[in-house]
């Protein structure tokens, strides 16, 4: 009995890491509505075992130095308490979270390009970023999430203030002691100076991997070798396991080219490409012991309403690509 307890306690601690539990996640989207219990089971049919619950901040433009959040003029699955709300009602069908706090700019300008043109807008938009983070980072740990996401695609910000970031995992840490990761884009990872303070080396995995206008399986699964050498030496030289904070393809033409645009003069429907470019991405990935799973971009509350054969979003609800997830899913 007491080899039978060792080995059960030994089996949940390797859940918990990733390295036999997957992490299957959705990127649930706010809302302006509180959810149900009938806004989850979609994700439960699907096999995930994750949610990513995004509340938002939001900034005037790429040299404002304030984060604005948790108003009265926000979504309310942007707030707060819809997060809080969201987590509790995922939570009631075992689906752990991961809570990823997001600052959106404005006319929707990259916040990557983020950077302030003085020292005092850059020490103000500290102070506003970490009451900001930290305000999250603490609902983090009242509610007891698995994983938090410390920031997502903010490279100029971390280039231009190092120092900060150091010390802002230090205070992150101090309040939540779960898990910690940060959502680098795609080009952006190989750069990002502070994997070894945390816990997940994140990547928002939108890495081109096909020219074609219906790219093929073989070819994507090609594409990928590009990208592979840098990930895996990112992950060996910390040895931490790559997460993908974000993963997914639009339904249409050209989507494995430039998969982070989201262009709406885009709009040629190609179900055929998602679902190809989605399988390649698990095929390359989901079985490699280094790599702890991801969540895909994104899926929407209304199940029912959401995506569908005529959509060309990201979203793979009631797509072919829905089915390539759920089967995926499964497996790992």
């Amino acid at each position: 009995m007491k080899i039978f307890g060792l080995l059960m306690m030994w089996l949940a601690l390797q859940s918990c890491n990733g390295q036999v539990e997957k992490i299957n996640g959705v990127s649930f989207v706010a809302s302006k509505e509180a959810i149900d219990q009938n806004h989850v089971t979609p994700v439960v049919r699907v096999n995930a075992n994750y949610a990513s619950v995004m509340p938002f901040g939001f900034v005037r433009d790429l040299n404002s130095p304030n984060v604005i959040y948790d108003t009265d003029r926000q979504w309310f699955g942007e707030t707060k308490a819809g997060a809080k709300q969201y987590v509790r009602e995922l939570r009631k069908q075992h689906i752990k979270i991961m809570l990823k706090p997001q600052i959106w700019v404005w006319r929707g300008e990259f916040t990557g390009y983020i950077k302030m043109t003085n020292k005092n807008d850059w020490n103000a938009f500290e102070t506003s970023y970490s009451k900001f983070i930290l305000d999250y980072a603490q609902l983090a740990q009242e509610l007891r999430v698995e994983l938090f996401c410390i920031g997502t695609e903010l490279e100029a910000f971390i280039d231009n203030r190092p120092e900060y970031w150091q010390e802002l995992i230090k205070s992150i840490r101090a309040v939540y002691k779960g898990k910690l990761t940060y959502a680098a884009n795609w080009d952006e990872f190989k750069r990002t100076p502070f994997w070894g303070d945390l816990d997940f080396i994140g990547i928002d995995a939108y890495f081109p991997v096909s020219d074609s206008q219906t790219p093929e399986v073989e070819a994507c699964l090609k594409g990928w070798q590009t990208h592979l050498p840098d990930i895996k030496s990112k992950q060996k030289a910390f040895g931490k396991p790559v997460l993908f904070t974000e993963f997914g393809y639009r339904s249409v033409d050209y989507t494995g080219k430039a998969p982070w645009k989201s262009d709406r003069s885009m709009n040629q429907v190609n179900l055929e490409a998602q679902t190809n470019a989605t399988k390649a991405l698990f095929e390359t990935f989901w079985a490699e012991d280094w790599f702890a799973g991801g969540f895909i971009w994104k899926w929407f509350h209304n199940h029912e309403r959401a995506g569908g054969t005529g959509n060309s979003r990201f979203t793979p609800q009631n797509k072919q690509a829905e089915q390539i997830i759920k089967q995926y899913y499964s497996l790992h």
